[in-house]
């Protein structure tokens, strides 16, 4: 049991440095808001999905806030911290709330319907952030669009990264 929790903890951690380093790997620039899309969600997306509510939490959490410090963007880090956490935790819970209700039938519905909702969370989690945190008001909707290209992307690469792992039996 005590090698279980190890091998969760490793894993925890790798995924970490892999969320802060996937966000920086593709970067292209959005203008309108100064931010950019990037293949980090993929992979808090996968945190959730491999390392379960806490464990992956604290992956998609961590890493993801790390990235925004490195990246400049410090005024963000508190609410990245919390809303990718908060995703890996939806992703986890909808997909195998799914799974159990569909008998592990329609994974694929489980896994797009379960990251949809995690990115949806991503999108108005970043538009309250905005509004309200920062005082950036209605201008914040400024952000839903590219958010939601953010969002598009790590869904079609979480489902396509999720379908590899599941084929070679990746076990935590």
């Amino acid at each position: 049991m005590k090698m279980e929790k190890v091998r969760k903890i490793i894993v925890t951690a790798l995924m970490m440095a892999i969320i802060c380093v996937a966000t920086f790997v593709v970067q292209i620039p959005i203008p309108a808001t100064g931010g950019f899309v990037n293949l980090g969600d993929c992979f808090v997306l996968i945190a959730g999905y491999l390392l379960g509510g806490l464990y992956g939490s604290l992956a998609a959490g961590v890493g993801s806030a790390l990235a925004d410090i490195l990246a400049g963007y410090m005024q963000y880090a508190p609410a990245t911290l919390i809303i990718k956490g908060l995703m890996a935790v939806v992703i986890f819970c909808i997909y195998n709330a799914m799974s159990k209700a569909l008998n592990g039938k329609l994974t694929l519905v489980s896994k797009a319907v379960s990251a949809v909702t995690a990115e949806a969370v991503m999108v108005a989690g970043y538009f309250f952030y905005e509004a309200v945190i920062l005082k950036y008001g209605l201008s914040a909707a400024a952000s839903i669009v590219p958010n939601m290209m953010q969002g598009l992307v790590a869904i079609v690469a979480y489902v396509v990264l999720s379908a590899a792992i599941d084929k070679i039996k990746f076990k935590i």
